[in-house]
């Protein structure tokens, strides 16, 4: 299965559980209309699956975490993201945050949050929330990531701010009833 995650905000090196919730919450929506449309339309999201394959749902808090890659679907998956900043080249480092603490902040935020820590304090799920779903059960789930960066040619608020396309493409790793027509 593919599919590209479009983000356009503040992307912080060394960003907080604060600053990852917010693009989390961003990939939330556009997972939640992934799994409206086939092959994921139809599939059981509830705590208690029929007896024909396993939940995903992972609990957190008041947070029900959906997940689309899993260990339980033994799913991986290859990402190729695009990274358009307002900078120009060479300026990375300097300007806007270096690189590989960005991407850090982006593969925390594409994977469920792993404790209570990783929530900022206080927030819970809105109504459209539950559950909420994350690319990722775990960023150990990325077998394969490449990176283009580029100049964003538009006005922006903030050297932080950028433009993500995440192009993912799922795999399974070993072919179960569970995981038909999601590899």
């Amino acid at each position: 299965m593919e599919f590209t995650l479009v983000y356009r905000g503040p992307l912080k090196a060394n960003g907080k559980p604060a600053d990852k919730q917010k693009i989390r919450r961003e990939f939330h929506s556009q997972i939640r209309e992934l799994w409206k449309q086939p092959p994921l339309k139809g599939w059981y999201l509830g705590d208690n699956p029929p007896s024909k394959g396993p939940s995903i749902i992972q609990n957190l808090g008041g947070f029900r975490l959906a997940p689309l890659v899993t260990k339980k679907l033994d799913l991986i998956a290859e990402l190729q993201i695009t990274l358009l900043r307002p900078e120009l080249p060479g300026g990375l480092v300097t300007q806007g945050g270096d690189i590989d603490n960005r991407l850090k902040t982006l593969l925390d935020a594409l994977r469920m949050p792993r404790n209570m820590g990783e929530i900022p304090l206080g927030q819970t799920p809105t109504e459209d929330e539950d559950p909420f779903f994350c690319l990722l059960e775990d960023d150990s789930l990325i077998t394969k990531i490449g990176v283009c960066t580029d100049r964003l040619l538009e006005k922006t608020t903030s050297r932080s701010e950028v433009l993500l396309l995440v192009h993912a493409r799922t795999k399974v790793t070993k072919l179960s009833y569970n995981n038909l027509g999601l590899g």
